[in-house]
């Protein structure tokens, strides 16, 4: 007897390997991909402007990365979209994740800065675009017309809430993927397995239908362009609460390991799982206590790792092992 549902994912013609690098932005979700693709040892940038919810505020924060090749002029951009709060008296922009306000404004404009300059040459460098929408549902200023990142806690009666249609997410998409900064790299989509219970759970299955939507029709339109099942995966296949974290509503860290295992078989060869595997073991020496750390036997075992650490560089000179070697050469 079978007492699940198991989604069968095609696997990809385009493989991530480790002499590639990977940009990766979006909802919650694309924190939690790009931190399993760091931990194993991946060249990866995650969402430098922190986390973003909906397609159309993702379209203009990669905008504002292509147009962030000049200092002076992107230092501009910045002060010109701050904001001072009258709630709080901190500095803000509605482009940004909360976590970039300050109460002194140039601290809040040079982590913007900073945070612009990192996704310029992240978007530049990608080899592969980790794309992940969480909601279709957005907030529009109503005095400048612009959809925004975070309300940062503004007043409710400043802002419109809006469902955007999947012919205008695809609208947004289509000038970044047929001859802009996305046409010559690999996109992967995904949908946020995320509820976004704020919007009721009847506005949220819409939302996520809406995004499904677009998805299919940009894949559909371009050849680089996939879609990675995340939110079948977790409502499907772990239909569960036990899948889910306390809250109910993020997956758990059993359910996060399983999409990622799902995610590996999907996009990397087997030389490259069999990597993985040897790197996992590589950081878990070098994080291990020994008994006897200066005994001739444990000497033995760093000069081991780090021979097989020379082995794996020889191949794959990006990998960075300087944690992993820091901590083996202490004993020698």
């Amino acid at each position: 007897m079978q007492f699940r549902t198991y989604i069968n994912i095609k696997p990809s013609l385009l493989k991530i390997d480790h002499s590639q690098s990977i940009f990766s932005l979006g909802s919650c979700f694309a924190e939690n991909i790009a931190a399993q693709l760091k931990r194993a040892k991946f060249r990866v940038v995650s969402s430098p402007t922190g986390i973003l919810f909906n397609p159309e505020s993702i379209a203009r924060t990669i905008t504002h990365f292509v147009n962030a090749d000049n200092a002076e002029a992107t230092s501009k951009m910045v002060r010109d979209g701050l904001q001072k709060s009258d709630i709080d008296g901190r500095w803000f922009s509605y482009n940004f994740h909360s976590s970039f306000s300050d109460s002194d404004a140039d601290i809040a404009a040079n982590k913007m800065t900073t945070a612009y300059t990192i996704g310029h040459k992240a978007l530049i460098d990608a080899d592969t675009v980790i794309i992940t929408f969480g909601t279709a549902w957005v907030y529009r200023h109503r005095q400048s017309g612009q959809v925004v990142v975070n309300c940062h806690k503004q007043p409710h009666n400043i802002f419109s809430r809006e469902l955007l249609s999947p012919e205008h997410i695809v609208e947004l998409y289509e000038p970044l993927l047929s001859n802009g900064i996305l046409s010559n790299k690999r996109i992967i989509f995904t949908v946020s397995p995320i509820r976004h219970l704020a919007d009721g759970l009847e506005d949220n299955s819409l939302s996520k239908s809406i995004l499904r939507v677009a998805i299919g029709n940009l894949a559909d339109r371009f050849k680089n362009v996939e879609y990675f099942p995340s939110f079948e995966i977790q409502n499907d296949e772990l239909r569960d609460y036990r899948f889910y974290a306390e809250d109910m509503i993020h997956p758990s860290h059993m359910a996060v390991e399983y999409i990622w295992q799902r995610f590996s078989e999907y996009t990397f060869n087997e030389t490259t799982r069999q990597l993985i595997e040897q790197l996992e073991g590589i950081s878990k020496a070098a994080e291990h206590r020994p008994f006897d750390p200066y005994s001739e036997v444990h000497k033995k075992f760093c000069t081991q790792q780090i021979g097989q650490i020379e082995r794996i560089n020889e191949l794959y000179p990006a990998i960075d092992f300087s944690k992993e070697k820091e901590a083996f050469c202490r004993y020698l």
